[in-house]
């Protein structure tokens, strides 16, 4: 288990990274002396960055080797968190947080691509498991812990804590990590990259907009060009030889079940971490730290289920944990709309737990499910695909949860959001989470059996 250890921790520092910041940028503002609202670019540049080069990393680790990229992704990934924390500029966060960007777009596609290749396949879902748990905890923590560490020390130390962690990264890499080189020299696909980057940057700046609650005519452009760069890239690749991903993964039904309702499943399950603290402030009056402690309990839901995945899906299978435990996450979609401010603290703490157990059950599923029928000479481009697609899922999220909770508070006319209108968003979100259910009905009953060891009553 040393190389799911240290693919996970790299996990753990880029996903964490991505959030921690969220809660000190008014902190760091002031400190670069610029305004708070400035300072999202800090935010947008860091998920551009990763966004256009995930597409690339697959490519990338079959050329030069998963160990020597993935070890210099580390290295990247370090060196520019040092550079975050001794900032004295505007302009330097803002390069160094794109450089961090680079090193995270090439660390966590190539970090798994590293599991998938070196785990047989009876060991996969044990394996992917454990290295899941990172991505699921660390948006959680990332803004309470970012806030507690910028109230009773500074900043900086956001940054500097993931020298120590890319130190031993390091270590482990070259110790521990073979440097697997692919026979099959592809030429890289530059058209594909630009377009395939433009898709993806367009669309995370809309959706960005989007969640900073911008619905207007410059946001709705980003998304309409990522429209057409997408078309274009979509086209590119199925005629290309050597494209930069590779669509005809599409036709294994695991993969594809997974790339599609997955994805959606993803994006609707992940508008709970935007609205639910967002709720707990606004509507019920609680300050941003107790709404982090609150939502908490999410994390321990995500870490509590682990130990009782492998079990759980070899009794049901992938299939009916996929549709039932998807059920129970659209009752905590819509147990949180009975949520209110006169609401016991363990009531909410009780509901949250029950969103991170089912979040943690689904998301290792889909984690799982996706690369079971993969063949290893298209592992690669599977992950790539995979990759780019859960990158878009984060900010789908939290665009389409600003964009129910708005739509509330416009056909309420109300100027700012009240329990109704969270009421009405988590009810939406539920209803949506339940209605796409319907996509793994299509599943074969022992999909992923080999791997499950479900065997069919």
């Amino acid at each position: 288990m040393v190389v799911p250890l240290i693919v996970a921790t790299s996990f753990f520092m880029e996903n964490l990274d991505g959030t921690i910041i969220a809660t000190a940028l008014p902190q760091i503002a002031d400190s670069l002396g610029v305004n708070a609202v400035d300072m999202s670019a800090g935010l947008t540049a860091y998920l551009v960055t990763i966004a256009i080069f995930i597409p690339v990393s697959g490519w990338v680790a079959d050329r030069f080797g998963a160990q020597l990229v993935f070890g210099s992704a580390i290295a990247v990934f370090t060196l520019s968190s040092i550079l975050c924390g001794f900032c004295i500029t505007y302009e330097q966060f803002v390069i160094s947080r794109m450089l961090q960007g680079l090193g995270g777009a090439l660390m966590v596609p190539v970090g798994r691509l590293v599991v998938l290749r070196t785990t047989p396949k009876h060991e996969l879902l044990k394996t992917v498991a454990f290295i899941t748990w990172p991505g699921l905890v660390a948006p959680i923590i990332g803004p309470p812990l970012g806030g507690f560490i910028t109230t009773y020390f500074s900043w900086r130390w956001i940054f500097f804590l993931n020298v120590p962690l890319g130190i031993v990264g390091l270590y482990c890499v070259r110790r521990f990590i073979e440097n697997q080189i692919s026979d099959v020299k592809k030429p890289l696909d530059l058209i594909g990259f630009i377009l395939i980057g433009g898709c993806l940057a367009t669309m995370l700046i809309g959706l960005e907009k989007i969640g900073q609650e911008q619905i207007n005519a410059e946001s709705l452009g980003y998304c309409a060009s990522s429209l057409v760069f997408g078309i274009l890239s979509y086209v590119h690749c199925i005629r290309t030889e050597h494209p930069l991903l590779d669509f005809s993964i599409l036709k294994i039904q695991t993969f594809s079940t997974t790339f599609f309702y997955g994805s959606l499943n993803r994006a609707l399950v992940g508008v709970t971490p935007f609205m639910a603290p967002l709720m707990f402030q606004v509507a019920f009056g609680y300050t941003s730290f107790v709404s982090g402690l609150l939502f908490l309990a999410a994390a321990l839901g995500n870490l509590g289920l682990k130990p009782l995945t492998s079990g759980i899906l070899k009794r049901f299978g992938f299939k009916n944990v996929l549709i039932y435990n998807g059920l129970i996450c659209a009752l905590a979609a819509i147990g949180c709309a009975t949520l209110s401010a006169q609401t016991s603290v363990w009531i909410i703490c009780l509901v949250m737990l029950i969103y991170g157990l089912s979040r943690s059950m689904q998301f290792t599923c889909f984690q799982v499910l996706a690369f079971v029928d993969v063949p290893e000479n298209k592992m690669s481009a599977a992950n790539t695909l995979f990759s780019t697609v859960s990158q878009l899922c984060f900010g789908v999220g939290i665009a389409l949860g600003a964009v129910v909770l708005h739509s509330s508070m416009f056909y309420s006319n109300h100027t700012l959001a009240t329990s109704t209108d969270f009421t009405t968003a988590f009810i939406a979100v539920g209803v949506m989470i339940f209605i796409f259910l319907i996509g793994y009905v299509k599943l074969e009953p022992n999909a992923g059996a080999h791997v499950s060891l479900h065997k069919k009553d």
